[in-house]
């Protein structure tokens, strides 16, 4: 395995708050891993770092995707992230309510079109083209989730799960290498925790996309993660296998020893 990506002392101050401190976390290719952590730990704040929401206050980021070489995506802009080939959900559903979930799919899949402005006004033969496959591809994304019952439905219509499934289409249409999810569990029932956990699982293996997981809901974590890193107020306490976490003092006084509510 190769190393795809790396944070070197990651530093995040709001004012006098340091949200995250001299954090190091590495992602080899094709792993499953999780950050965890109380609320208000940091974990958020340290995707919205990797992902280009925040510039870091001290530190660097590097990427190396499947055969590129190293660069530092250190206060890139969120779109130019992306088109380095991380994406994201986020904790709170960001879907598009009022499109239909196919065009939900297609703007995630526009951000890997070649036309420009000037295509677009004219709307010449390769535009169309282009424009055909866009469509081609979101069908066969929505299919892969088994969502492809709903491709005519608005998002804001579709069941709590399904909305979380659409998510992740709409990020894979990007055509990432990794892929950041921040809490994707959140409000599912045990069933629909349960068919998430095979979904990540056949993206990893089906689409050779690296998987960046936060999570509060320990069996999923426990089940999913080759590794697990732990934060707590902003700094990690912990890293290693889930065995090795779930034993280790410190975590279970940080967080797995928390009532189920925090």
């Amino acid at each position: 395995m190769s190393r795809i990506l790396e944070v070197n002392a990651m530093t995040m101050d709001f004012g006098g708050l340091r949200a995250v401190n001299k954090v190091d976390i590495s992602m080899e290719e094709g792993e499953i891993i999780a950050l965890i952590g109380p609320n208000g730990a940091g974990k958020t704040t340290f995707f919205n770092c990797v992902t280009g929401v925040y510039t870091p206050t001290a530190g660097n980021i590097y990427i190396t995707p499947p055969g590129g070489q190293q660069r530092s995506i250190k206060g890139l802009k969120p779109s130019k992230i992306t088109e380095q080939g991380l994406a994201r959900t986020f904790q709170n559903i960001r879907l598009f309510p009022n499109m239909t979930v196919l065009e939900n799919v297609m703007i995630g899949r526009h951000s890997r079109l070649k036309a420009g402005v000037l295509g677009a006004i004219l709307r010449d033969r390769r535009t169309r083209e282009e424009e055909e496959q866009v469509i081609h591809d979101s069908y066969g994304i929505l299919g892969k989730l088994n969502l492809e019952r709903y491709v005519n439905d608005l998002a804001r219509n579709l069941p709590y799960g399904a909305q979380r499934r659409l998510e992740i289409a709409r990020a894979l249409a990007t055509e990432p290498f990794m892929l950041l999810l921040d809490e994707p569990a959140a409000g599912m029932n045990p069933q629909e925790t349960k068919s998430l956990e095979s979904l990540i699982l056949k993206i990893r293996d089906t689409e050779n996309v690296s998987i960046f997981l936060i999570e509060h809901d320990m069996s999923l974590v426990m089940s999913l993660s080759e590794r697990i890193y732990v934060m707590d107020y902003g700094k990690l306490i912990a890293t290693g296998s889930p065995a090795e976490v779930k034993n280790n003092p410190d975590v279970i006084k940080a967080y797995l020893g928390e009532d189920e509510s925090a």
